[in-house]
């Protein structure tokens, strides 16, 4: 056989097979290991004749009992037509896998189920994915299914993509444009760059965590991701200087009360617009104070919302995002996610991920996605190579067990 399996392929041969193949993916570049310093790792790969046609970041993690479990997150690299290379693959894999105690190996490829625009769900979308089933089912990978929630698998089976198309930026919704314009009208400047960003960005993930009651990461999460990848991470703010906003409210107040005052009394319809605008008027010089109390009454700008993305061969990966909720009808992430595409599709990546998405597609994450034309990238899911059969029965059910509690905490 021409095959030959290694578990410490070099880094520079690595990552130019992965950015180079059509399934490359952020997870799997060689880099990542240094992100996910808590789980030991191998990098596999199968060359033939000397020639990579396969790789894999496998990510160990240590159980009790000295015994292990290998992850290949959205991986592993390689063509899955090839029915001798998937099997040679996971057959030597799983040689080295008996030697680390492994109860068993679990992956997620980005093998695409289908891809599709959200308003054109698909409901015939698994014929064509048989045959990988079939494939996975001959080497003894057991498949999760196919599973429509977020919770149910590692990595999301659903994504939301913005593709570099033709015209894609022209072609953005009406009100998609409306809100940018409404964003500009605020005075909504998105700056980009670094860890010096990482201060004001991770504040505004905590109070993204703290509205919706779920945990993220923090800045020194965030600080090692740049710091992994120098060359492709990059933080887009965008700021507004609620200083000046609130002296323009304040001139609007008097302007209106001016004009509220003078109006002849048997406008009554006129009156009453006048006083609502008021009124909302008052309560956006309200929420301004409140945050100039807390920055401090000084001429300058302040980041109201913020996403982290990293660039990875043509790909990028829009990771995290956070939002001062009391800027919120400023539309600051409408402009600042249109910016992060332009900035990925510029510097030649062929899509921008905004991220996973319920497998219903009726969420509220997913309609704001939507916003930007989106097409929804669904993958075939996930599998577990059983390496101990007797204790993975056993594993399989502790997991799902902790998985439940979990989700009742």
């Amino acid at each position: 056989m021409a095959y030959q399996f290694e578990t410490n392929i070099p880094q520079d041969a690595y990552d130019t097979f992965v950015k180079k193949h059509p399934l490359c993916n952020l997870l799997q570049s060689y880099d990542w290991a240094k992100v996910k310093n808590n789980w030991d790792h191998i990098y596999t790969g199968v060359y033939d004749h000397q020639e990579l046609v396969a790789a894999g970041l496998v990510l160990i993690k240590n159980l009790p009992l000295h015994m292990t479990m290998f992850y290949i997150p959205r991986g592993p690299i390689l063509d899955y037509e090839n029915e001798r290379l998937v099997g040679y693959y996971f057959q030597e894999l799983k040689r080295i896998a008996k030697k680390r105690h492994c109860l068993f190996i679990k992956f997620d490829p980005t093998l695409h189920v289908n891809d599709y625009a959200s308003k054109d769900y698909n409901e015939n979308r698994y014929e064509s994915t048989q045959k990988y089933l079939d494939t996975m089912k001959k080497i003894g990978a057991v498949h999760h299914g196919f599973t429509m929630n977020i919770a149910d698998t590692v990595q999301p089976r659903f994504q939301s993509n913005v593709y570099d198309t033709e015209g894609w930026e022209e072609n953005l919704p009406k009100h998609t444009k409306r809100l940018i314009k409404d964003a500009n009208r605020r005075h909504v400047e998105i700056v980009t760059g670094g860890i010096e960003l990482v201060d004001e960005f991770s504040r505004l993930v905590e109070m993204t965590e703290e509205r919706k009651r779920v945990a993220l990461r923090n800045k020194e999460y965030f600080e090692k991701l740049l710091k992994t990848y120098p060359d492709g991470g990059v933080i887009f703010l965008a700021k507004c200087n609620v200083h000046r906003l609130a002296q323009e409210a304040k001139e609007k107040k008097a302007s209106l009360q001016n004009e509220l005052d003078n109006l002849p009394e048997n406008m009554k319809k006129k009156r009453r617009r006048l006083e609502d605008q008021l009124r909302s008027n008052d309560k956006d010089l309200k929420e301004f104070n409140e945050v100039i109390e807390e920055f401090g009454d000084e001429d300058k700008e302040i980041a109201i919302a913020g996403i982290l993305s990293i660039q990875y061969g043509p790909t990028c990966e829009m990771l995290y995002a956070g939002m001062d909720q009391r800027f919120k009808k400023f539309m600051p992430q409408y402009k600042e996610y249109v910016e992060n595409f332009r900035w990925a599709f510029e510097r030649g990546c062929k899509w921008s991920n905004m991220g996973g998405v319920e497998g219903s597609l009726d969420d509220g994450l997913t309609k704001f996605k939507d916003n930007f034309n989106p097409i929804i990238n669904e993958f075939i899911g996930e599998f577990d190579l059983p390496v101990n059969k007797p204790l993975f029965k056993l594993s399989e059910k502790a997991y799902t067990i902790a998985k439940s509690r979990v989700k009742e905490q």
